[in-house]
Formats: structure tokens, sequence, C-alpha cells
């Protein structure tokens, strides 16, 4: 499933009247959740997961062509852990 295909789902689902409208409030989801994440803070969806910013310290890597070692930023990574009621539903 892409992004449209969830606004068509989000409009069906909600009897929005327009896709628009539908693509409007998926947008507004997206950027809350990573503005949130840009804060620090954690989003969590009882019954569907949790988002958080996660860090990952500096390290030591390899170049896969000339095999040279390199040293590899620290950096800042969201993470996702799907909750129990959604790791049933795939089950």
């Amino acid at each position: 499933m892409k992004k449209d295909d969830l606004v068509d789902a989000l409009q069906k689902g909600a009897n929005l009247p327009t896709k628009k409208q539908a693509a409007e409030i998926v947008e507004w989801f997206f950027e809350t959740i990573t503005k949130s994440l840009k804060r620090g803070e954690e989003v969590g969806i009882t019954g569907f997961g949790t988002f958080k910013a996660v860090k990952r310290a500096a390290r030591m890597g390899v170049n896969p062509k000339t095999g040279a070692k390199i040293q590899i930023a620290a950096t800042t990574v969201p993470k996702f852990k799907a909750g129990k009621l959604l790791k049933d539903a795939v089950k």
C-alpha cells in the first residue's frame, strides 16, 4: 500500500467528500509524528505501536568497495515497535 492508497482508504472509510481532505489528514498525521520525534518525544498509538527517536553512537565501518575503514558519525534515527494487537493481526 502506498500513500495514495492510504488516502483513498481514508476517504472511503471516513466518508470524506473529497480526496483532498483525506490527503490533508494523512499529511497532518505524518507531520505530527515527525515533529514529535524531532522534539525527542515518543509517539504511542495503543494497539498499533510506538514511534521513537533513537541515538546511534559513532562507530567504525568498512567501505564495501575499497575495504578501507571509515568513521561513521553518531546520528538519531526513527524506530518503530509494533504493538500486540498489530502483531496478532499480522500473524
